[in-house]
């Protein structure tokens, strides 16, 4: 079984065909179900959005379709769905096959960090082969081409293309709005010209912070975001404002829905028969509260704490604190940080300690099993489980989430200054770190230490501090054998 295993990861082809396979197996098999059982295979979203595109279709507007909370362009490119026949499944297909398109990003990433073909396609297996990344995608769900824009952003900004990335930046917030957390994360990273250490005006700082690049990523991302809208709004008027984002600071939904706030969410659809309390409710409403947590994670702690050492991580733990402290989580929405583990785990604690990961993987199952357990008596056997019981369960899986998230953020915390500069030197960065040899008290720049005569040079057990040398190979007793 692991030679098989082995040799299905070996090669680019193979994971590839695979990934595909896995797909049209499941394309196949939705579309046979939906025709053979009460239950669908297809998600619900799907028919909003083929209705959409129907209406669209017949020179309407997509917001004819009641529900239809997303942005015009989904409505055009799923166009073709409204033509009939096999037409309809265009979406699912083209869903899919974004999944291989985010796949082919991810490998090309993790090739950047300096992994070789055959381990970097063993990470990129973990979304390509996911049968949750599958099954979502083949069901109708349109988090496949976000991904895919995702993963192009991350792409152009390790490659140093600001105005790129600027252009794809706007486009993912004007589609879903949450991927604007990541401009937050990006504009850190940003590299910053080194202040004069003799200044003592309090705003050279300030000053130093806003550079060339991160103005130009910054008015090309709003640049594009306000030009989408504007030509969106010129065509569907107040409703496409309405129904794309205003929307989204009220919403109630409380089904499907694996937030703590899910009860909450319920309890306050409901009507009181108190005057008093219905009026205190319309007054004070805590959907409006529930995102201050959610943004002050994601858009500031979280950014300002990781987004200079490890960019990849730092999306991933942006995302996984936005769904885990939203006030609505479905399983789609966990498809905005599963993209992202491949880029995290070959580094990371939970691969590092087998255990460890074994564990977070079993209960971050095991809270959703509970979840739906709860969810199919609420749902299909129509009894009323929302307390304890949905409740409990919301509470569990958003403290197993919780408890992910640390483990993400402590391994970029804990990360070793030289693994940083390493990382920084394999994304084309510089590092300005002194090398310090340990035992002789000196201090020297990379390049002094290299000029050295052999007898200045640390000798014996002496250790090296390599933060700023690319590539070290350590011998024993942590002697460096070698660097480039």
């Amino acid at each position: 079984m692991a030679s098989l295993l082995k040799s299905l990861l070996s090669s680019r082809a193979t994971v590839f065909t695979s990934a595909f396979l896995l797909r049209a197996i499941l394309l196949v098999y939705g579309i046979y179900q939906d025709s053979v059982s009460a239950l669908k295979y297809t998600d619900i979203d799907y028919y909003v959005f083929t209705d959409a595109a129907r209406a669209v279709s017949r020179h309407s507007s997509p917001y004819d379709r009641a529900t239809y909370r997303y942005t015009p362009l989904l409505a055009w490119i799923l166009l073709p769905t409204s033509w009939g026949g096999l037409w309809f499944h265009f979406g699912k297909t083209l869903f899919a096959l974004s999944d291989l398109i985010a796949g082919w990003l991810i490998l090309r990433l993790l090739k950047r960090q300096g992994l070789e073909e055959q381990r970097a396609l063993q990470y990129a297996a973990v979304w390509l082969l996911n049968p949750m990344v599958a099954n979502i995608s083949t069901r109708g769900s349109s988090e496949g081409l976000l991904c895919v824009l995702v993963m192009a952003l991350l792409w152009a900004f390790e490659t140093k293309k600001t105005i790129l990335s600027g252009l794809l930046l706007g486009m993912c917030v004007h589609f879903k709005i949450y991927p604007f957390i990541y401009g937050a994360s990006m504009l850190w990273a940003l590299e910053t010209p080194s202040a004069n250490p003799s200044a003592t005006n309090l705003l050279q700082p300030v000053v130093h912070f806003i550079n060339r690049s991160r103005i130009l990523l910054l008015l090309t991302s709003i640049s594009t975001f306000t030009a989408l809208n504007l030509l969106m709004y010129k065509i569907y008027d107040f409703p496409f404002l309405q129904h794309t984002f205003l929307h989204h600071l009220t919403r109630i939904d409380h089904r499907h829905n694996f937030s703590p706030y899910n009860t909450l969410l319920y309890l306050s659809s409901a009507q009181s028969a108190n005057p008093t309390l219905a009026h205190l409710r319309s007054s004070i409403s805590f959907e409006s509260f529930a995102f201050i947590p959610q943004l002050l994670l994601s858009t500031i702690l979280i950014p300002i704490g990781l987004a200079k050492r490890d960019l990849p991580t730092t999306m991933l733990a942006q995302t996984l604190a936005f769904v885990t402290f939203n006030k609505v989580c479905t399983s789609q929405y966990f498809l905005w940080y599963l993209i992202f583990l491949p880029l995290y785990l070959p580094n990371s604690s939970l691969l590092a300690r087998p255990s460890l990961g074994l564990t977070a993987l079993a209960l971050w199952v095991l809270g959703q099993a509970i979840w739906l357990q709860q969810g199919y008596q609420l749902e299909f056997l129509g009894r009323s489980s929302f307390v304890p019981g949905l409740f409990a369960a919301s509470l569990a899986f958003f403290g197993i989430n919780c408890w992910i998230l640390g483990l993400v953020v402590g391994d970029v915390v804990d990360r070793s200054p030289s693994s940083t500069a390493t990382t920084n030197a394999q994304r084309g960065t510089k590092s300005s770190s002194p090398t310090t040899a340990t035992g002789t008290g000196a201090t020297a720049s990379v390049s002094e230490l290299k000029a050295r005569p052999p007898r200045d040079r640390p000798r014996g057990n002496a250790s090296i501090d390599t933060s700023g040398i690319a590539n070290v190979h350590l011998g024993p007793r942590d002697r460096v054998l070698k660097s480039n």
